[in-house]
């Protein structure tokens, strides 16, 4: 039993991954001039023989105030700060580029 309900699990998240994907896809691709408002990481896993994991996700403010938050990988995530303002290009929920600016607002 405890191997159906794990089974289904497993399936279910890999064909949620897979709809976000063909999601994005469809999605067109915008570039906005947005604000980071924050960052923040989220770290699973490192106990006994396991290595730890790490995801990374910053929110982003436009111009209209809406804000979204998106996964970048670490490299990305380590190049930028809270406060920059610049380009997002993203693509649905799928993170592309930030372009940063000088300038501190969206004038």
């Amino acid at each position: 039993m405890i191997f159906f309900i794990d089974f289904g699990t497993f399936a279910f998240m890999i064909l949620n991954g897979i709809r976000q994907w063909a999601k994005n896809n469809n999605e067109p691709e915008l570039t906005v001039p947005a604000k980071i408002v924050t960052k923040r990481s989220d770290t699973w896993g490192g106990s006994g023989n396991s290595s730890a994991h790490t995801s990374y996700y910053i929110t982003f403010e436009v111009q209209s105030g809406d804000r979204l938050e998106l996964k970048l990988d670490g490299r990305e995530y380590g190049m930028l700060a809270e406060h920059d303002f610049g380009l997002l290009t993203f693509q649905g929920t799928r993170f592309k580029t930030f372009e940063r600016h000088k300038k501190e607002s969206y004038d």
